[in-house]
């Protein structure tokens, strides 16, 4: 003879057990789903399109997708995921190249970034956790705009960034070996 308690347990159970049957589709189905869109919004891009020759090397960073290509001056391509500007205002797209090029940066917010929150410390010096520069920077042409790493690996594959380009430093340091200064540099 079954007791209430059993019974509310069994009852229990058989709820339970619906449930999850129910809910087995839409969470196969989200996995899924996220993974065709993370796979579907990386475009490979080749450098041809963007640029006439390959000369010391080319980075090519895509802001929708989220990805950095770098090509080797012996044509080796590497692909990495980056973190990007917050918003599109703060992005700015076009070519440029590196043009200096540091371990363990010292990192000054700039003048609109202190506009914007003016609590952020004049100067952090390199190797300080708090430094947003991470291991190494690439330093653009255009004036405030780097490729470096990054001590919060949280924000890469995020609009996170106030308009630079962020790797992970493990994946940083090895664009750093690679791309010497003269590297062409297109965001796109």
């Amino acid at each position: 003879m079954k007791t209430d308690r059993s019974v509310r347990l069994e009852r229990r159970r058989v709820i339970a057990g619906a449930l999850a049957f129910m809910a087995a589709p839409g969470i196969l189905r989200a996995g899924s789903d996220t993974a065709s869109r993370n796979i579907s919004s990386f475009r490979m891009h080749d450098w041809r399109d963007h640029f006439d020759r390959l000369g010391v090397g080319i980075i090519l960073s895509d802001t929708k997708s989220r990805m950095l290509q770098h090509w080797t001056a012996d044509g080796r391509l590497q692909i990495y995921p980056t973190s990007v500007p917050m918003t599109d205002a703060m992005t700015r797209r076009g070519y440029t190249k590196v043009v200096e090029k540091r371990k363990n940066p010292g990192w000054g917010p700039t003048p609109a970034m202190r506009e914007r929150d003016p609590s952020l410390p004049a100067y952090v010096e390199g190797g300080d956790p708090r430094n947003p520069l991470g291991t190494r920077a690439l330093y653009l042409s255009w004036q405030f705009y780097r490729i470096h790493g990054t001590q919060d690996t949280r924000k890469i594959g995020r609009r996170s960034s106030s308009g630079c380009i962020g790797l992970y430093n493990h994946q940083i340091e090895a664009v750093y070996e690679q791309a010497p200064v003269g590297t062409q540099v297109k965001l796109i």
